[in-house]
């Protein structure tokens, strides 16, 4: 057996920032835009700049830096705010899963037996 589980932060009884939204601003960070970061997570720039968006509006505060044209068509990078709120989110996230498993385990014993 194999544990599975979805966590999600919320704010107003809305979503507000969880596991994908922590994959795209890591591919924006790694890509150095949001057309590169979308393209290497198969999804559109459109999604993916309205979840950035519909995230800054709920939060209440900008995850990225744009920078409009130029030669390399422009870019993005992620804001001091995105930074500590993607390393927050990785240590709760590791906490979580450390907890689900070792309740996970009390019940059903290791995945293997």
């Amino acid at each position: 057996m194999e544990l599975k589980y979805k966590v999600w932060l919320e704010k107003d009884g809305k979503a507000v920032f969880g596991d994908g939204l922590e994959e795209l601003l890591e591919a924006v960070d790694r890509e150095g835009s949001i057309n590169r970061a979308s393209a290497s997570l198969h999804m559109s720039y459109r999604e993916a700049w309205g979840r950035i968006k519909e995230a800054e509006e709920r939060l209440g505060t900008s995850l990225l830096h744009k920078h409009a044209g130029g030669e390399d068509g422009g870019g993005a990078e992620l804001t001091d705010v995105a930074r500590d709120l993607l390393a927050r989110y990785r240590r709760f996230r590791q906490d979580v899963d450390e907890a689900m498993n070792r309740v996970f385990r009390s019940n059903f014993g290791s995945p293997t037996e």
